[in-house]
């Protein structure tokens, strides 16, 4: 936060508008399978939730209300990996809040905003003061006190209510973005689920038999094939030396490293080589290569989709090139679901670094309905991906809105303007 004070702000400690209530020490022997839920530090997300999922109970206190959550409370972890990492509670319920969560409560309404109070103690410079006070070496740890004395400039009551209502309008939008997102994923999940193990029938009608088979249950006219059987050639990617990376290079390279956390091959991060054409044009890769990793993280799996220059798979990716009766990105939603990922793992070998060989995988069951029926499940799962695809950029595009708006806002960079009343 800067040292610059703004015209009509003041430079003030936090502890001039708030203070901060610490939780209890509860005993862990005491905790139950339901009652009232504890915020723990772990609640606390990185970015700014508060989630009760995995949350212990315990049962309800008249002599605990002051270490009540309710709707609307700004919390701060005040120890461990995320010290100074601020939350927002949202929950219809109250819960406690446990010992090193702290809460935020205003001294006085009329002169300071928590709207306001939560939106700058979002911001990471907010969390590196944190940090640069808090004691301890592993563990850092904050106390009340030095939250409170933090400096922090501050508009004028009517400023801080208007800045927090423009913030907090885009958070309304990133919130429900989100929740559009999770909701789209739960749908992927389920449809994936479903058409992968049933299938999607023929002419509009559902399959009605069904058969035993090596994978499991599935429709009775699909087969079951090893991934051997439908593919026309494998190999890994070639070495070459880390010398060979140049910023002109004439390839660019996938590794595993540029498998997203969705699986997505992302090109932008591929780097480029400069590479003898003559000697690797045999690893040149063509649409719908099919691309699974062999190392580390075994079997994350994505299809190559050409690209304006040559690219070669990395010495850690297997690429497997199909029969024309097999849709590469069927094959990639069936190494997706968990059944087949569990076989992929159990085909790896060594220690603690797993690997996979192109011989072992080839040998992986997996069913196989009709081309046909194989495209209509591909463009139903990928009309959920396209979904998401906007959704996220949406969610991208108002989480960049809402940085602006804070380094504008919170500085008073930029200033709103209060409608003043008679």
């Amino acid at each position: 936060m800067s040292d610059l004070v703004p015209e009509g702000w003041l430079r003030t400690k936090l502890g001039k508008y708030i203070g901060v209530q610490g939780g209890n020490a509860f005993k862990s022997e005491s905790f139950c399978d339901e009652g009232v839920p504890i915020i723990r530090i772990s609640n606390i997300k990185k970015d700014g939730s508060i989630n009760l999922k995995g949350a212990v109970y315990y049962k309800e206190d008249s002599n605990l209300e002051k270490f009540k959550a309710i709707s609307g409370d700004v919390l701060i972890a005040m120890s461990g990996a995320t010290t100074g990492k601020v939350g927002r509670y949202n929950s219809e319920f109250f819960s406690y809040i446990n010992q090193r969560v702290g809460r935020f409560f205003l001294k006085n309404i009329n002169e300071g905003s928590i709207d306001f109070i939560h939106q700058i103690t979002s911001e990471d410079e907010f969390t590196n003061s944190i940090l640069i006070d808090a004691v301890g070496g592993a563990q850092p740890n904050i106390s009340n006190q030095q939250i409170e004395s933090i400096s922090i400039n501050f508009p004028p009551f009517p400023e801080q209510q208007k800045i927090a209502k423009i913030l907090t309008s885009v958070d309304e939008v990133i919130e429900k973005t989100q929740a559009q997102i999770d909701k789209l994923k739960d749908l992927k999940t389920g449809m994936m689920q479903e058409l992968l193990t049933n299938g999607i029938g023929n002419n509009g009608k559902p399959h009605t038999q069904f058969k035993d088979s090596p994978v499991g249950r599935v429709p009775a006219e699909w087969e079951v094939v090893t991934l051997g059987d439908v593919t026309i050639e494998s190999a890994f990617g070639p070495r070459f030396s880390s010398d060979e990376y140049a910023d002109d290079g004439n390839f660019g390279c996938i590794r595993t490293t540029d498998m997203d956390e969705n699986w997505d091959i992302n090109y932008s991060t591929a780097p480029l080589a400069r590479l003898n054409f003559k000697e690797l044009e045999k690893h040149i890769l063509v649409d719908g290569d099919l691309l699974v990793t062999r190392s580390g993280t075994c079997g994350l799996v994505d299809v190559f989709r050409v690209q304006t220059m040559p690219m070669v798979a990395a010495a850690f990716l297997i690429r497997f090139r199909l029969t024309e009766n097999m849709v590469p990105f069927f094959v990639k939603y069936l190494m997706m679901s968990a059944d087949i990922q569990e076989n992929i793992q159990l085909l790896a070998s060594g220690g603690v670094q797993k690997n996979l060989s192109g011989t072992s995988l080839k040998t992986l069951k997996i069913p196989k309905p009709s081309i046909k029926e194989q495209i209509k499940i591909v463009n139903a799962i990928e009309s959920i991906n396209s979904r998401l695809a906007n959704a996220n950029k949406k969610l991208s595009l108002n989480k960049r809105l809402k940085k602006a708006l804070m380094q504008d806002l919170l500085t008073g960079k930029v200033r709103v303007n209060v409608e003043l009343t008679a």
